[in-house]
């Protein structure tokens, strides 16, 4: 009824009754709070702290693996294709030994020492036959110094399946904790809103968040560097037969 009445009788009507003020907008329901993630972080329950610092420790760790691994297996493929020209352009057994020694980053260089050291003992020992198993002992050192390099070649990817599986998993035991946290402090106020818990939940995905950023970078590099560890040991599989074979043709009988 009121709202139909003309603009002049809600004037007389306001003259009238001091104190009749117009209807005012309805106030904001909530004042809208801003976090940054450093605040999220500081903010956070000691056990989510915890949780961060450790992925924050698996990933710089991860990421000095990737850049050192990178080098040496670099170094090692060069080294070991450089190696390999050496070898089959000469015919000289002691001169590639030279060349091997300085070779340290070359797992094929490594593989050669060992055979051509067999080989020696095996020729100074006045058995260089097939009989007497000289083949065998040359195939077991060439095998012996392959595994010894596939070692070494390996050194540091155990350390990146390991956050590569188990950092989505530590985060994830933060998220719970977190959420797990923010209902329990929701149960403790007089008002329930989104605004009561979203503090919470935001510092509990943050733990997830940050144990993807580790995870997903340390099974791509893993991958990466076990395929060319299988390169190289694949490599070192081929010269190993081809020594053998140059063995049994030109020193043993």
């Amino acid at each position: 009824m009121f709202l139909s009445l003309p603009s002049f009788l809600l004037a007389v009507i306001e003259e009238a009754v001091p104190g009749l003020e117009a209807p005012q907008a309805p106030a904001q329901a909530a004042e809208v709070l801003h976090f940054s993630v450093y605040d999220l972080v500081m903010n956070a329950t000691p056990v989510v702290q915890g949780v961060l610092l450790m992925l924050v420790v698996m990933s710089v760790w991860t990421w000095g693996i990737v850049i050192s691994k990178s080098k040496s297996l670099r170094k090692a493929r060069l080294e070991s294709d450089k190696f390999e020209d050496v070898f089959w352009s000469s015919k000289n057994l002691a001169q590639i030994s030279e060349v091997s020694r300085k070779m340290e980053d070359s797992p094929l260089a490594h593989v050669f020492s060992a055979g051509h050291r067999e080989l020696t003992a095996v020729l100074n020992s006045g058995k260089a036959d097939l009989d007497n198993g000289a083949l065998e002992n040359i195939d077991r050192a060439l095998k012996k110094a392959k595994a010894e390099e596939v070692t070494k070649l390996e050194t540091g990817t155990t350390l990146l399946a390991t956050t590569a599986s188990a950092a989505p998993f530590i985060g994830l035991f933060g998220t719970v904790w977190g959420i797990m946290h923010a209902f329990i402090g929701l149960s403790q106020v007089k008002t329930s809103s989104i605004q009561a818990v979203a503090p919470g939940i935001s510092e509990a995905l943050i733990a997830t968040a940050i144990g993807l950023a580790a995870a997903i970078p340390a099974a791509i590099f893993y991958n990466f560097f076990m395929r060319q560890v299988r390169i190289l040991s694949r490599s070192m599989d081929m010269f190993s037969a081809e020594f053998l074979n140059i063995a049994k043709r030109h020193f043993l009988k």
